[in-house]
This record gives structure tokens, C-alpha cells and sequence, in this order.
């Protein structure tokens, strides 16, 4: 029952590689599309809609939580609906409100939160404009404004692999708290450090994780993912 509350999101070379992910995992990933890494908007759709097409669930996000592709990954996303949205926090709302108005529309969006080093507290100005100002708020505001709009769950980046612990749990926990069940610990994850990251998320609350493991899993020669290392993911016991 509880290994159906982790959902993987990784990375696909293409098509090819996307399906045999999905063929071995089914809905317990999500395959990442990042418009960074995208000629224009028409060939990232295009990419989309043939994943799309296969049954596969996608993911379009950013790229390294780059901002000043976050208008891209709206138009993107209104064109192919997929089931999951990465967005800036400053860019949540508006993204949230877009999606919503089409038909059909499930996806999940969530807003990127950054760790400030400091155990309870976090910035939120992950904006093109905004992320030049360091001001840190409590976990429990982000949480709050985040719950007020109806965003479904806190992307929280980078975290370092397992090296932020602390903050991760009482970031999820503030969470919980506003209502938002999802929570998303991204950067520096890998086979090695994923369990104890997870189930910290799960230990304070939370009912979703949503871990990203992208290059630990990429095979340096030939750009794949591993399908290998995506099966050890599956196999992973949590309590």
C-alpha cells in the first residue's frame, strides 16, 4: 500500500528510452520534460504529445529550476495538459489558474521552494526577478500562501541530497499542516541517499512524494536512463 505513495520522476533520452521506463514502472513515475533543454516551445510540444500519445506520464518542468523559462512552461503546458507542472513560487498562481480552465484538466502543479540553510525557514523568491533577493520566510508562510491558492504540492530545491534533512522535515511538515499533502525533494538524489530522503518526507506527514532522480540514474555514454536503476527504485521497501 505505501510504496503507491512515491511517485519517480526522472528523465527519458526519447521515446524509446520513456517507454521502457513505463513499461516497468507504470504510474509510479513520471517522465520529465524540461523546456530549458528544448529549441523552441513547437518542439517541446511536439515531444509531448508523442509521449503523451504512448500513455506515458509526463512531466514538463523547467530545468534546474531555471525562472526565466517559467512563461514556456505555462504555454507548454496549456497546449499538451500533462499530468504534472513545475513552476516557479511567484509563477504558481498564474499557472495554476491557466491550467485549470481547460477541460480535462488533472495535472498536479507545484511551486519550486528553496532550503535557506536554516532549519524552519526558506525563500520563496524563486522568480527571474525575484531570486537576486535572499529574505528568508518561515516555512509556515510559504506553506500558507501556497494552501490559500490551491497549489497541490511544495517542490523544495535544491536540497543537496541527504545533507538537509532537517529542513526537508520541517518544510513537510508546515506543509501538512496548511493541507498541501504533496512534497517534492529535488537535487542531489540517487540510489544511495533516496530512502532516508523519502522517508523523512513521509515520517512528518506527507501523503505524495514525489522524489526527482535524473542524472544518478543517466548512463554517461549514452544519455539513457538506466532501466536497471529505475527497477532498484521500485524494489525500495519504506515503513
Amino acid at each position: 500500500m505505501i510504496d503507491k505513495r512515491i511517485i519517480f520522476n526522472v528523465l527519458a533520452k526519447d521515446l524509446e528510452n520513456a517507454m521502457e521506463i513505463y513499461e516497468l514502472a507504470n504510474e509510479r513515475v513520471l517522465i520529465g520534460l524540461m523546456v530549458k533543454d528544448f529549441s523552441s516551445e513547437e518542439a517541446a510540444i511536439e515531444t509531448a504529445l508523442s509521449f503523451k500519445s504512448k500513455g506515458i506520464p509526463i512531466s514538463i518542468g523547467l530545468g534546474a529550476g531555471d525562472p526565466s523559462v517559467w512563461n514556456r512552461v505555462v504555454s507548454v503546458s496549456t497546449k499538451v495538459i500533462p499530468n504534472h507542472i513545475n513552476q516557479v513560487f511567484p509563477a504558481a498562481a498564474y499557472t495554476l489558474g491557466a491550467i485549470q480552465q481547460l477541460k480535462d484538466n488533472l495535472s498536479i502543479v507545484n511551486a519550486l521552494i528553496e532550503p535557506s540553510g536554516t532549519v524552519g525557514e526558506v525563500y520563496i523568491s524563486t522568480g527571474p526577478k525575484s531570486k537576486q533577493y535572499k529574505e528568508k520566510v518561515s516555512c509556515e508562510l510559504a506553506a500558507t500562501m501556497l494552501a490559500e491558492i490551491g497549489i497541490h504540492s511544495i517542490k523544495f530545491y535544491p536540497i543537496d541530497g541527504d545533507k538537509r534533512l532537517d529542513e526537508v522535515a520541517a518544510m513537510v511538515r508546515a506543509a501538512v499542516n496548511a493541507g498541501i499533502k504533496i512534497f517534492e525533494p529535488t537535487g542531489g538524489i540517487d540510489l544511495d541517499n533516496v530512502h532516508s530522503i523519502v522517508q523523512t518526507c513521509l515520517d512528518h506527514g506527507a501523503d505524495l512524494v514525489i522524489p526527482h532522480l535524473y542524472t544518478s540514474l543517466i548512463d554517461q555514454q549514452t544519455g539513457k536512463t538506466v532501466v536497471g536503476k529505475v527497477k532498484e527504485l521500485l524494489n525500495i521497501e519504506w515503513n
